[in-house]
């Protein structure tokens, strides 16, 4: 039996399990906010997603922290309904089932981590330079800044799933004067701004903790209409710990997902001690009218900044085929991995500064295009390539790469003729910008597995063949690739016992100076 109290301009309705409390109730005498005190049933079969909304909603107005019920397994419907979080959450060991074989939208994450801070549109600011250290601007505090211009196309595809480009777009911390964080540099000019928003950070950090979360995955047709259903943190300075994400029901087909951990338009970010799955690759038809695999992904990033993910590591194997690589970003800087485990490493729309340490990445390796400084250092890659530039934005980075005390396994120790940066360049399309090979590659102790290859097999080279018609001077590219000025090795040994070689096409990088640093 249920009894329904007034409690000033409360209601509270006393059951079995305590207090269920509307979102006007008073405050919980512990000062925590439970699912259970709003009608959460945590039996695995009831939707608890409304009571879920209401507990966050309330915590958000009181500033309360909120905690998942011991032993409780939420069931979340398809329903479109979200829950935003801006106080600390602790998942706890409670589960959370999320099912989406029947879903109303598509796009309506299940929780979204949001700041209390208003974000707003910079005023006066009419263009920008590349590098600009100030902009002329008086903040409330430090913010992130997001900045377009919808006249420029940048990031124009190639290939199977080719496109018209994206508009130019960059993101940036600046200080409460203007000042321009210049660890994370303006990377673009912007002649023009269509719009430019900038979005206070907090100072107070917001911390996600536990949680076992596991998404009964949709069976929609295979196309690439992307579900977003999981936890999207859209605030600075969040750290998520000891989150688990599972997926199950995987059939014949599904469509795609765009990241269980979606993080954006957000700066200091850490991740650590979480365990994400790879989702099963499906296969559609791509713009090119051609079949193609979908990325589906288990952690995306876009518009971030000083993010970091810490001991981290996945469900299944790395180097199953079967998965896409879990990782996917855009329009990123100082991204780094540290002892983490994962499939892949990638940046489609640009990544400004790369640091991948202590870490084991699989049969998707590492894909990146972008600028700054790249740092692979104590770690081993089974990927085709030790870093593959990718083809479809360019192959190209405008930067450096440094390598360091790694193991190349290529192609998983699969028989492959084995190159450490691969890419490809025809010189003839028009990505929206101007394509670089790092002008400096330095290598210092890497070990190539090379002990399985081909009969016919040459040794490793440096660079894959990124254009084999440009074999003489008569060749002619409209869209001139810069190539890399240098290459330093130190202590680089194959399995195979043969040498580095520079590519199967030395014309093509005819005036890159390799260096050899002996260890006398």
């Amino acid at each position: 039996m249920l009894t329904t109290i007034r409690m000033g301009l409360a209601m509270i309705t006393m059951g079995i399990g305590g207090p269920i409390l509307s979102a006007g109730a008073e405050l919980p005498a512990d000062g925590v906010v439970r699912y259970s005190q709003f009608g959460a049933k945590g039996d695995g079969q009831t939707d608890d997603i409304d009571a879920i909304v209401k507990a966050h909603q309330f915590a958000n107005e009181h500033g309360l922290p909120v905690k998942a019920d011991d032993g409780a397994t939420y069931y979340i419907s398809g329903r479109s309904r979200t829950a935003v979080i801006q106080t600390d959450t602790d998942f706890g060991t409670a589960v959370f089932l999320i099912d989406d074989t029947d879903v109303e939208n598509r796009g309506a994450q299940v929780f979204v981590v949001s700041s209390k801070l208003r974000s707003f549109k910079l005023e006066g600011v009419s263009s920008l330079r590349r590098n600009q250290e100030k902009i002329d601007v008086s903040l409330p505090g430090p913010c992130l800044v997001t900045v377009t211009d919808a006249n420029v196309r940048r990031y124009i595809r190639f290939g199977a799933n080719r496109n018209d480009g994206s508009s130019q777009t960059d993101v940036f911390l600046v200080d409460q004067d203007g000042n321009v964080d210049m660890d994370a540099p303006i990377i673009w000019d912007f002649d023009q701004i269509t719009d430019i928003t900038a979005r206070p950070i907090d100072q107070e950090a917001l911390t996600l903790t536990g949680g076992r979360f596991t998404t009964i995955a949709n069976q929609a047709e295979s196309r690439y209409t992307y579900y977003s259903r999981g936890i999207a943190v859209q605030r600075s300075n969040v750290v998520v710990d000891g989150l688990e994400h599972r997926v199950t029901g995987e059939g014949d087909q599904g469509a795609p997902y765009s990241g269980f951990l979606n993080i954006s338009n957000s700066a200091h970010v850490t991740v650590r001690n979480t365990i994400l799955t790879g989702r099963k690759t499906y296969r559609t038809i791509g713009a090119a009218g051609t079949a193609v695999s979908m990325g589906s992904y288990g952690l995306s990033l876009t518009r971030a900044l000083n993010v970091s993910f810490v001991n981290c590591g996945q469900t299944n194997d790395i180097n199953d085929t079967k998965y896409w690589g879990i990782m996917g970003s855009n329009y990123c800087k100082n991204l780094v991995f540290d002892h983490c485990t994962f499939s892949r490493f990638d940046a489609h729309m640009g990544v400004a500064n790369v640091t991948i340490r202590n870490s084991t990445l699989g049969h998707q390796g590492i894909n990146a295009i972008g600028s700054g400084t790249f740092i692979l250092e104590n770690t081993t890659v089974h990927g085709r390539n030790l870093i593959n530039l990718r083809p479809d934005y360019g192959s190209t980075w405008e930067g450096e790469l440094i390598i360091r005390n790694s193991v190349f396994v290529p192609a998983g120790g699969r028989p492959v003729s084995a190159s450490l940066i691969g890419g490809s360049h025809s010189g003839q399309h028009d990505f929206g910008y101007t394509c670089y090979l790092p002008r400096r590659v330095t290598i210092e102790t890497l070990h190539i597995d090379d002990s399985r290859h081909p009969a016919n097999y040459q040794g490793p080279a440096i660079f894959a063949n990124f254009n084999r018609n440009f074999t003489s001077a008569a060749h002619v590219e409209t869209f001139p690739y810069v190539r890399t000025g240098e290459v330093i090795l130190e202590n680089v040994t194959t399995a195979s016992g043969k040498p580095l070689r520079l590519s199967d096409n030395p014309y093509f990088f005819k005036d890159v100076k390799v260096t050899t640093v002996s260890d006398e």
